[in-house]
């Protein structure tokens, strides 16, 4: 990814599903940021090369080409959109990166965006005309349903396995509550939408009231509950692709690894490990850390096999206190990222795992 930069970031609050993004298309929330990236870094809209996004739930078509004609980019622009689960608004940055890199664009709009609020019922066609059709809230992630779990069920597993009470994770929980409603989103970070301009989930929580919340999955000493899943949410996140250069954050280096189905939380240990491993780095010198929080245990296990200091991870807060927008929270990350590093430099290390025990991790600086 060398000579590859970040221009510009934004990203639409994360509103849960239901909120004040219900009656927006996703295409909507994605145009409502394209115009601010380009002012941002002074690019004019003709620059831009490609516009790549990650979406998970709509249903199929090119939904960054309806984004990006919606936004007024020039109808010569070419769109494309991609589908990995939870990674797939980090998997647009890195593949926008690439193409910066191979000399094939100078200029890439990337990221992700997502509507639970939206998302189309989905149904298998009926095979004859006597059959009704049949509903399923997800496709599969593997060929074996045997070795396709339940994502809240591998959670509890996962925590059983590494020994992470039920009570680890509402503390975890009641932390990422805690510093998102202590932090502040940097000026610039958040383009208001329908007049929303900061995220509007997260809450005071007390040990008593999670307490009393009933397991979703799992057993009762290591099970999982509402509080430490991060709930369904609506948003866009984008970045402005561009040349590297003095004063601009660098993308150090990207890339994706799979892992067992089975534990699909683990895969980001491999996939940071990796990334390491080629810029000669260590997860646990990165100065700023966004990991993925859709269980608590998730982020508890890869924080502890990664060596990472909690205080530097999520250190304003993570998805458990702002939501899961599947396609866009790996963009939300690094959007986070950005800023961080806008704001106190250093390296950031974005990372995040997908249905089917698939990952992708990011390294800025």
């Amino acid at each position: 990814m060398t000579g590859v930069a970040v221009l510009a970031a934004r990203r639409t609050a994360v509103v849960p599903r239901g909120g004040a993004f219900r009656d927006m298309e996703p295409f909507a929330l994605a145009a409502a940021l394209i115009g601010p990236l380009l002012a941002d870094a002074g690019i004019a809209p003709d620059a831009v090369d490609e516009v790549i996004l990650g979406n998970a739930l709509s249903g199929g078509g090119n939904l960054t080409r309806v984004a990006a004609l919606a936004a007024g980019l020039p109808q010569s622009i070419p769109a494309l959109t991609l589908d990995t689960q939870c990674c797939a608004g980090l998997d647009a940055i890195r593949m926008g990166a690439a193409r910066i890199a191979s000399g094939e664009a100078r200029f890439v709009l990337a990221g992700g965006v997502e509507s639970f609020s939206r998302a189309p019922l989905r149904a298998r066609r009926p095979s004859t005309k006597d059959e009704a059709p049949q509903f399923y809230r997800q496709p599969a992630f593997t060929p074996w349903p045997e070795r396709e779990p339940d994502l809240a069920a591998a959670a509890a597993e996962l925590a059983r396995a590494e020994g992470i009470t039920r009570e680890a994770q509402e503390a975890f929980a009641m932390e990422s509550h805690r510093r998102a409603l202590a932090a502040a989103s940097p000026a610039g970070e958040i383009v208001p939408v329908n007049t929303i301009a900061a995220d509007p989930f997260a809450r005071v929580l007390s040990p008593a009231l999670l307490a009393r919340l009933p397991v979703i999955a799992g057993d009762a000493a290591h099970g999982v509950t509402a509080a430490t899943t991060a709930v369904e949410a609506d948003a866009a996140a984008l970045v402005l692709l561009g040349p590297g250069g003095e004063g601009r954050v660098q993308l150090l280096g990207a890339l994706a690894r799979g892992g067992d189905p089975l534990m699909p939380a683990l895969a980001p240990v491999a996939a940071v490990a990796a990334l390491c491993a080629r810029l000669g780095l260590h997860a646990g010198d990165m100065e700023h850390v966004e990991l993925m929080e859709a269980y608590a245990a998730q982020a508890l296990a890869g924080i502890a096999r990664l060596g990472l200091d909690p205080e530097r991870v999520n250190a304003q807060g993570g998805a458990l206190a702002r939501g899961h927008p599947i396609g866009a929270s790996g963009a939300v990350l690094a959007v986070r990222a950005f800023h961080r590093l806008r704001g106190a430099g250093g390296r950031a290390l974005v990372a995040i795992a997908g249905a089917g025990g698939i990952a992708s991790a990011m390294v800025l600086s």
